[in-house]
């Protein structure tokens, strides 16, 4: 009776220390998860005022705060931004945001997003609508020192809406945008990389892109900014110009049906806002992208095939037309005959250039259409 008392009571201070260490641990954790999920929040609102500088604001119906024990996790319901700086000003509204950030990487914030998303002028019903299977983005660093942010889309939809009526933008199995700081820093001349990947994007409204699904790779190099100040991205495009700087295209690889394609350039902005330079392209299966895009019929459709149609007709009557035809008929021919012939990936291939012309795009002769003002 006497030796197991002192047994007991031993073992009875073992569980009580046990306990009181359990009891440590746990507030110290709780404390811990406050601090972090206090930083968390703090950089997220450090985020929304940095956007609200640059004329973004954004405002949650309903918004919660949770995650204990290993996460802090914010819920913004009926989501809605307002682009002031915009001209017109438009205003984006989601279904559900939820941001996450871990209690040990409280500077990196992961956003989930539920659809559709409308965009309109404020007040007014939509005229574009987005949806989506999955829409998550990513943001790493602080307010003050932004380091890189992603967004990634699994089968994105966007259409333009005109009361009941809906024309699609845009169509894709992937797609991903990313960006971070290269080189400088935020205040000062800074070098961004943008990197851009789809799979089985459609693009009905553009010729190239419309035909046939494209798998693409596109990564570019921004130089000339002053800054990474909150602004409108036509800004950002004023300062390059103005500073003569310039967007390299670095990596560039699509894949439509049966035609591949890399290339690479340097491209600036021109006074009115419009891309300039030039893309070296190497191209395999060359002439089913032109029969895809009815390359034929643009170049005997343009201008200047026009005026010299017009004025062999004034000799002939029917021979500018047959000139016409012709010049479609042997336009594969042509192209392959102003390019220079190589290899693409073990395929006979054709490199020329991709041009731009104060914002009109041509491969080689063929003018594909024209990229709209960036200021």
């Amino acid at each position: 009776m006497t030796t197991s008392e002192p047994v007991r009571r031993s073992s009875a201070r073992r569980y009580v220390v046990l306990l009181v260490v359990v009891a440590l641990l746990i507030g110290g954790w709780s404390a811990f998860w406050y601090v972090a999920a206090g930083k968390a929040q703090t950089a997220l609102e450090g985020w929304r005022a940095r956007e609200a500088k640059s004329g973004r604001l954004y405002e949650c119906g309903k918004e919660s705060v949770g995650g204990y024990p290993f996460r802090f996790e914010f819920r913004c319901w009926n989501a809605t931004a307002l682009f002031q700086n915009a001209r017109p000003p438009i205003e984006a509204k989601v279904g559900r945001v939820t941001v996450v950030s871990q209690v040990y990487q409280p500077t990196l914030l992961i956003s989930e997003f539920e659809g559709p998303l409308t965009v309109a002028a404020p007040g007014k019903p939509p005229e574009l609508t987005m949806n989506w299977e999955l829409f998550q983005s990513s943001v790493r660093g602080t307010p003050a020192a932004p380091e890189r942010a992603s967004l990634v889309f699994d089968k994105p939809t966007l259409d333009a809406v005109n009361g009941a009526d809906s024309r699609p933008l845009l169509r894709a199995e992937h797609l991903e945008l990313h960006g971070r700081l290269l080189a400088g820093l935020v205040s000062d001349h800074p070098v961004l990389e943008v990197a851009v990947r789809t799979r089985g994007a459609f693009v009905p409204g553009i010729p190239a892109l419309a035909a046939q699904p494209v798998d693409a790779v596109f990564d570019t190099v921004f130089r000339g900014l002053s800054d990474f100040a909150p602004k409108p991205w036509s800004e950002r495009f004023r300062e390059i110009a103005a500073n003569n700087g310039r967007i390299e295209i670095t990596e560039s690889r699509a894949v439509q049906g049966e035609t591949l394609a890399v290339g690479a350039g340097n491209l600036s902005i021109s006074a009115s806002g419009r891309l300039q330079g030039q893309l070296e392209l190497t191209i395999a299966g060359l002439e089913p992208f032109l029969k895809s895009i009815n390359a034929e019929q643009m170049v005997q459709s343009a201008p200047s095939v026009d005026r010299l149609a017009s004025a062999l007709d004034r000799l002939s009557p029917g021979l500018g037309q047959a000139a016409k035809q012709q010049v479609g008929a042997n336009l594969s021919a042509g192209i392959n005959m102003l390019g220079r012939k190589t290899t693409l990936e073990g395929r006979p291939a054709v490199a020329l250039p991709l041009r731009f012309d104060d914002g009109r795009v041509f491969l080689g002769p063929i003018p594909l259409g024209e990229t709209p003002s960036l200021f």
